[in-house]
């Protein structure tokens, strides 16, 4: 290293000075919000009134995160959330790959003419009171399935799948043909075995969109026990603005005097984000190389 670095010009050594500098002062701008919030969100409301609160705790405490956590409503939102990103990105996938396979292969009849649909659809849409009326006429509000639906087919990540596609050798495919394989089974075993970095990429599109999702529930949903966690969380904390009744008094002391609106939205916020952060290190090395293997075509 130290052979590689006495090479170098005196201008490319600032270069690099500048660069790394840049970046490090970079990153620290995007991690001091997110630093602020945790810390609040385990901070006493007393250091967070004074306004002592900045990267790290002062005076660690679980009382919003526990007030947060232990909420009857928190598991059962909790659980419709987890539902329906796990089989939402599920279908999902499944949709995406079965749109964009055929449509990645040039001797598909009237391939011009359906890409041309989806990027139609992928820019313009139908709008909120149509898609409120198709979703009450076949009869899908206030079921699982209207937090589903709307979020299955994202054309922007069939995009990167097919692309994908197209780049992958056509001489693999000919020869399970030649050996008596269908297109399906090319597909499902061929195909997306070694597809694994773009799937794992739109994987967590989708993933993280249908985790994040709060505007279908407020559209399609009323009943209580399909409100899906950002829903909840997003009620929880207006609650948390207002601690006093109809008559002004305070409805619970201990509360108020423990855990302030500040540090609610602090909490909610630490709780809705952990479980896509621990899913992203195991996903992050097929991040990058989906992303510019899928998004370039050559």
């Amino acid at each position: 290293m130290q052979y590689k670095l006495g090479k170098q010009s005196m201008g490319s050594i600032i270069f690099n000075i500048f660069n790394y500098s840049l970046m490090i002062f970079l990153a620290c701008i995007t991690l001091f919000p997110f630093m602020n919030i945790v810390s609040k969100a385990f901070s006493s409301s007393a250091k967070i009134i004074a306004g002592k609160v900045f990267l790290f705790p002062r005076d660690f405490q679980l009382d919003a995160i526990i007030h947060v956590l232990f909420e009857p409503q928190f598991r059962i939102s909790f659980k419709v959330s987890v539902f329906v990103t796990i089989v939402g990105t599920l279908l999902a996938m499944l949709v995406t790959v079965m749109t964009a396979y055929p449509l990645s292969k040039p001797k598909l009849r009237g391939r011009k003419f359906f890409l041309r649909i989806y990027i139609f659809v992928m820019l313009f849409s139908g709008g909120m009171v149509p898609n409120y009326l198709l979703f009450r006429s076949l009869h899908l509000l206030n079921t699982i399935w209207a937090l589903i639906l709307p979020s299955m087919l994202s054309v922007f990540n069939m995009l990167i799948v097919k692309n994908f596609f197209e780049q992958l050798p056509e001489s693999i495919e000919e020869a399970a043909i030649i050996d008596g394989a269908s297109n399906m089974r090319v597909l499902f075993t061929i195909i997306l075995p070694i597809s694994t970095p773009v799937i794992a990429t739109v994987s967590l599109f989708y993933a993280v969109d249908y985790w994040n999702n709060y505007f279908s529930a407020v559209l399609y949903i009323t009943k209580q026990n399909l409100r899906p966690l950002q829903q909840y969380l997003y009620e929880l904390i207006q609650s948390s603005m207002n601690l006093t009744d109809e008559m002004g008094v305070i409805k619970d002391l201990d509360l108020a005097l423990d855990v302030i609106p500040e540090s609610i939205r602090a909490a909610t916020i630490v709780v809705s984000t952990v479980p896509i952060l621990l899913a992203y290190p195991f996903l992050q090395k097929y991040f990058v190389k989906g992303i510019t293997i899928g998004s370039v075509k050559s």
